[in-house]
């Protein structure tokens, strides 16, 4: 989905622009979607495209200060290296979209069945309670 920037401009808020598109990230502890719990029923999609992105079943209070999904729906991010502020990072994208969501970090002793955090961005989000 290849849009310029005022076409994107002109579908999401300034703030939205900012992560998404110039790969932003809102303060810990902000976000919409910090705090729900993991009993909500839906699916997480990109506020951009649509895409379902993660089931709600998925999310799990990681106390990170943004909301955390230890599994994707298959096929809807792209991983990629982020080597900015000093360090390196696996950035998520909407695969859809290109949309920066946030990261993927591994191996930090959750107990999930994947052992993986994707922190994302709530302002990236939208649930959708009408999808299974």
């Amino acid at each position: 989905m290849s849009k310029s920037d005022n076409e994107w401009r002109a579908i999401l808020s300034p703030e939205q622009f900012y992560v998404l598109r110039q790969k932003g990230t809102e303060p810990p502890g902000s976000g919409k979607y910090n705090k729900t719990p993991s009993s909500e029923k839906g699916v997480y999609e990109c506020v951009a495209c649509h895409n379902p992105l993660y089931k709600a079943s998925t999310k799990f209070d990681s106390g990170c200060g943004w909301p955390a999904f230890y599994d994707a729906i298959p096929g809807a991010l792209n991983v990629s290296t982020d080597t900015s502020h000093g360090m390196t990072r696996n950035e998520i994208t909407c695969a859809k979209c290109g949309g920066h969501l946030g990261h993927v970090f591994k191996g930090e002793g959750f107990h999930t069945p994947t052992d993986e955090r994707h922190c994302v961005n709530s302002i990236s989000l939208h649930l959708n309670p009408e999808k299974p």
